[in-house]
């Protein structure tokens, strides 16, 4: 009861700082104008909506009402709704992201198990590790030529470090006499490894793919400024060339709850696998 009482208070706390945080907005910074509204001298001197003022909530409430009431509208290459760029851009990182775990977690399991092959590849991994995916972009584009094909190539490569880092350190850090007992009973090693060293690196190794996930999805806006045409990132770049502030204001909320979401999903995995000695 008192856990529950304090998830209320939380939950409540919540609600009035994210409200008194609209309140302030609302009334503190003043509003972009209209075309119809500006000014003779206004109009002739520049002065327009960019300089004009942040859109305030109200605003931003009355575009996602708009966009969210018919969110897979598709009017044209360049004015299609919210859920299919939201949706070109999941499809990327779900796919980059599968094709990361599909090497880094075997590789990972490799390197935790085989002092050799850690030693063998972790220059490689130090070295590749801390290059910026983005510094991939132009590469990719050279080499790939294709715009989606990009996307997702950078979208794989910013994923598979955080996966590969932690599934060796998980493997690794198994416990010696859980891997003694298995031998006890002549378990092969594949069995070994499904039955005593996955369940117990389990943990870790998700951790892992929460952290790429994450990684992955801050990763696929920017990419999508890079190389245009579809998804949420193509959205922001879109909707600022065309000086629609609320627009872009809305879509920078939809990506982080996008991406709040797909956290959850993952944390709910985790406490899935977790275990307790």
């Amino acid at each position: 009861m008192g856990i529950l009482s304090e998830n209320k208070r939380a939950a409540l706390l919540s609600v009035l700082f994210l409200l008194g945080v609209c309140l302030i907005w609302e009334f503190s910074i003043p509003a972009p104008k209209a075309a119809g509204e500006l000014t003779e001298y206004e109009l002739l001197t520049g002065g327009g909506q960019p300089k004009a003022g942040v859109p305030p909530p109200s605003q931003v409430i009355g575009k996602a009402w708009e966009q969210l009431s018919n969110p897979f509208y598709d009017a044209g290459p360049n004015d299609k709704g919210i859920g299919i760029q939201i949706g070109y851009s999941i499809y990327r990182v779900l796919t980059g992201y599968a094709l990361a775990a599909v090497i880094a977690i075997p590789l990972g399991f490799l390197i935790g198990m085989s002092s050799v092959a850690y030693k063998a590849l972790n220059p490689f991994i130090q070295v590749l590790r801390p290059i910026s995916p983005l510094a991939w972009m132009p590469l990719a584009l050279f080499v790939i030529q294709d715009s989606e094909a990009s996307a997702i190539f950078v979208i794989f490569i910013c994923s598979i470090w955080p996966m590969l880092i932690n599934t060796a350190f998980g493997v690794a850090g198994v416990r010696e006499d859980w891997v003694n007992v298995a031998r006890t009973h002549e378990l092969g090693a594949l069995k070994t490894a499904f039955t005593v060293i996955l369940p117990a690196a389990a943990p870790t190794i998700v951790t892992g793919m929460r952290i790429s996930i994450g990684i992955a999805w801050l990763v696929i806006v920017a990419a999508e400024m890079l190389v245009g045409g579809t998804g949420i990132g193509y959205y922001v770049w879109n909707e600022w060339n065309n000086l629609d502030l609320t627009s872009v204001i809305f879509s920078i909320l939809m990506i982080g709850i996008v991406g709040m979401l797909l956290d959850s999903l993952f944390g709910l995995l985790q406490r899935a696998v977790a275990y307790s000695e």
